[in-house]
């Protein structure tokens, strides 16, 4: 009796340790960075410095590793930047007016470069991957105009201050309107997504319309953070991650350019269209 207690007792504890290991390995590679400025995301997904955080396999920060970082790769297909080609991109943007300021702010790139700071964007499989990028870039369309605006029109007129945010005070002089591929907006955006990538979103805003890289990855942040969890649902429930206020009605029109963009990516990328398009 004492022996089979002891066998049942030594089970349990190998158990609960497998549990708590698994457990362990799932909170590394869901970790989210969101490492303040000068800080590393290592390749395990925590912030620090030093060559274990910013060495090789480094996500996003000041980079001192030996091998030359490559953008994410899905599990089961190719690189984002396979997928993303020069002609995906252009067909993009080539849509924009010559007069457009984005028409040479925006370049693949940039996007590229981008991307190298998320390695969970356009992960799990091909056509998982396939699906984001797809969705990334309906509503990457949509928003600017085919890449045409850096910043929101008339934006400086708009009050995107939410002055009951004590974490994220406005600085005065500072405007928070849209700006970017996702058009930012809110100093409750502005200041974490400053934190996150390195640079002063509350006191420096503007540098979302005059640096390419950093503009592309206030979108990835604000996708890998509100959107990217949600891909799984199909596409409507990205729209409402977005905007929900277009949904149920509210820019019928809004949400089927969105759709419509992102039906031809899908196409494009030759993807099966998932079951949930509109919200």
């Amino acid at each position: 009796m004492v022996a089979f207690n002891l066998e049942k007792t030594l089970l349990i504890t190998l158990i609960l340790a497998g549990i708590l290991a698994g457990s362990l390995l799932e909170s590394v590679v869901a970790q989210n960075c969101g490492c303040t400025a000068g800080l590393c995301c290592s390749k395990y997904g925590y912030c620090g410095t030093g060559n274990d955080y910013c060495g090789d396999g480094c996500q996003a920060g000041p980079y001192t590793g030996t091998t030359t970082p490559t953008t994410p790769t899905p599990s089961g297909g190719g690189s984002v930047a396979d997928i993303v080609t020069d002609a995906f991109f252009n067909d993009i943007i080539g849509q924009a007016g010559a007069g457009c300021a984005g028409k040479s702010f925006y370049t693949r790139a940039a996007f590229i470069d981008a991307a190298n700071a998320y390695s969970q964007f356009g992960s799990g499989s091909a056509d998982d991957s396939k699906r984001e990028i797809a969705a990334f870039f309906a509503h990457t369309t949509h928003e600017p105009g085919h890449f045409c605006y850096t910043e929101e029109i008339d934006g400086v007129s708009k009050d995107y201050c939410q002055e009951t945010n004590t974490q994220y005070r406005c600085v005065a002089g500072k405007y928070y309107y849209g700006r970017g591929p996702i058009q930012l907006s809110w100093n409750y955006n502005y200041g974490p997504a400053g934190q996150a990538i390195g640079f002063d979103g509350l006191g420096n805003p503007d540098i979302v319309a005059s640096d390419a890289v950093v503009s592309f990855k206030t979108a990835l942040w604000f996708w890998m953070n509100h959107v990217h969890s949600v891909i799984g649902q199909g596409f409507g429930a990205t729209i409402r991650a977005i905007n929900g206020l277009e949904c149920g009605g509210g820019n019928s029109n809004a949400v089927n350019a969105r759709v419509v963009y992102y039906t031809d990516y899908y196409n494009k990328l030759g993807v099966a269209l998932d079951d949930n398009l509109c919200c």
